[in-house]
């Protein structure tokens, strides 16, 4: 038996989401009706529809005699973003220590170690940010839809096109902020392999805290000297 066709308001909220994820729509860009239209290929009555949700969901304003506002990005969108993503990961974070298999862990610990690999080999190519930017995120992903509940997982996906327009206004991956991450991501990765749930929770943390600085233009937090080292029992 054939799925059931999707909807045309939820294929131009995933066209909307995609066209955020490429950075085809901008923080604070106005846009008309028909204009965001022809930018998600879907018909008027679709792009109407989808108007009240993303205005729901903070994504878009209606200003009138204007149009369309895409979210503007300000100093409070930045930390309640940041202070959801935190909340929400935390959580899933430890449940994932205890529940992800350890293949699985190690699977994601030697795709980190290949992306820091090249990215102290060699200057940092565009591809290699893209593919590193989508590890990081996939990681984050996994680990709040391991907990198997769908509400967490939708108020997650709309937090993440928040914190993507952030980055896309501030700051995204660059070279020399590569390696950096991707370290701090192994000294987390390292906790949880070591199933040390009190480890996991204070380097994600850490690992949340550090990116919120950077997007602010703040220094980022050093990592301690022994980050290399595996987690030890009862904590970090």
């Amino acid at each position: 038996m054939s799925s059931p066709p999707v909807p045309l308001r939820a294929q131009a909220y995933e066209s909307f989401q995609q066209q955020i994820l490429q950075a085809n729509i901008r923080p604070g860009q106005f846009v008309s009706q028909r204009e965001l239209m022809q930018l998600l290929d879907m018909p008027l009555g679709a792009v109407r529809e989808l108007i009240p949700r993303l205005e729901a969901e903070g994504l878009l304003r209606t200003v009138p005699q204007r149009g369309l506002q895409i979210a503007h990005v300000d100093l409070a969108l930045i930390n309640n973003a940041f202070h959801l993503r935190l909340v929400l990961e935390r959580e899933a974070a430890m449940r994932f220590a205890q529940s992800a298999t350890d293949a699985e862990l190690a699977a994601i610990e030697a795709t980190h170690l290949d992306l820091l690999a090249r990215a102290e080999a060699d200057s940092t190519s565009q591809s290699l940010l893209t593919e590193a930017q989508a590890v990081d995120w996939g990681l984050h992903d996994r680990m709040i839809d391991a907990l198997g509940n769908p509400l967490i997982s939708e108020v997650y996906r709309i937090n993440t096109l928040r914190v993507r327009l952030i980055r896309l206004e501030r700051a995204m991956l660059s070279d020399d902020a590569l390696a950096p991450a991707l370290r701090e991501h192994l000294w987390f990765i390292r906790a949880l392999r070591a199933r040390e749930v009190a480890a996991v929770s204070q380097r994600l943390t850490h690992h949340l805290e550090s990116a919120h600085q950077r997007i602010l233009g703040l220094p980022r937090p050093p990592l301690p000297p022994d980050w290399m080292a595996p987690a030890a029992p009862g904590g970090a």
